[in-house]
């Protein structure tokens, strides 16, 4: 993964990108200029008194791409007095090998960070990417014939919680004269739909949006990511893409939020290509843009400002 990025800075520092296939075109169009590496301690102590002992999942597409916004994730999570602990040795959840029907590479990396986890003594699990937490939530019925294994993912997947689970919008409460503009939210399709999570990450955008959130129409409506469905059927996606990006239009946001790294660079790539002056940010971000203007942090820019 990490290689992956370095080839796509090469091509468009030297303005290659016109000489490419398509479909190289189309895989290229996903990489955020702005993609950031990182790497998180092992061991993250909490902010104040210590309520939770939580492990992080920190995800293949998070980690290459969105290192900042893991960062954030465990930040918000050690402000709510949590210890977070990202075990070096955890692999791929193996959604993508379960999508594409290779269930011998997707119960691999389930056993292995089952293995990984356990050994935490952990209150909870938490993931910010909704695709990987829906299979990891699915480890048990993976691992199920397994006798080794079986209760041991049952264990494990009733662990694992979204972000949004983990989290009360109480704690993100801010003036919402501080926000000038609207903001809005997309329903990942692997946490609306497989999760059945809607109203939490709503509270929580709420919490800082107040009166300037709006409802996105069809918000349910899959952005056309869905895995790697925007490179296997790029025309529906591209359909999916037009419906969602006009649906975020009309709102007349400024901000549009969302919990999953393929709803992200499928949104921003939209809007890139259309020219459109939309920020797409993970929910993380928004929280922690929001958690740090509250605590008078008058560095923060953007769209907080004094009311």
């Amino acid at each position: 993964m990490k290689l992956a990025l370095m080839p796509a800075k090469a091509i468009r520092a030297v303005g290659l990108e016109g000489l490419l296939p398509k479909f190289a075109r189309d895989a290229l169009s996903l990489v955020p200029a702005n993609a950031s590496e990182g790497s998180l301690p092992e061991v993250s102590p909490a902010a104040g008194e210590k309520r939770a002992r939580v492990g992080f999942v920190s995800g293949c597409v998070m980690s290459v791409m969105f290192g900042d916004t893991n960062a954030a994730s465990v930040r918000l999570l050690n402000r709510t007095g949590c210890e977070v602990v990202t075990p070096l040795g955890q692999v791929c959840c193996g959604a993508l090998y379960a999508h594409s029907g290779r269930l011998k590479l997707a119960r691999e990396s389930a056993r292995c960070n089952i293995a990984v986890f356990e050994r935490e003594n952990l209150d909870a699990i938490v993931i910010n990417a909704a695709g990987c937490g829906s299979t990891m939530k699915e480890y048990g019925e993976l691992l199920r014939d397994e006798p080794a294994w079986a209760e041991r993912a049952k264990k494990f997947s009733a662990k694992v919680k979204d972000l949004t689970e983990w989290l009360s919008a109480k704690e993100f409460q801010i003036s919402h004269n501080q926000l000038q503009v609207k903001v809005t939210y997309h329903d990942a399709c692997h946490l609306a739909h497989a999760q059945r999570i809607t109203k939490p990450p709503r509270e929580l955008v709420k919490a800082v949006a107040g009166r300037n959130f709006v409802e996105l129409p069809e918000a349910e409506v899959c952005c056309g990511s869905a895995g790697t469905y925007n490179l296997t059927e790029p025309e529906m996606a591209d359909r999916l893409q037009a419906r969602k990006l006009e649906n975020i239009l009309k709102t007349g946001a400024k901000i549009v939020v969302t919990s999953n790294p393929g709803c992200i660079l499928q949104i921003q790539a939209g809007f890139r290509k259309a020219g459109a002056q939309v920020e797409v940010m993970h929910l993380a971000d928004f929280l922690e843009q929001a958690a740090r203007w509250s605590k008078a942090d008058r560095k923060v820019q953007g769209h907080f400002s004094p009311g």
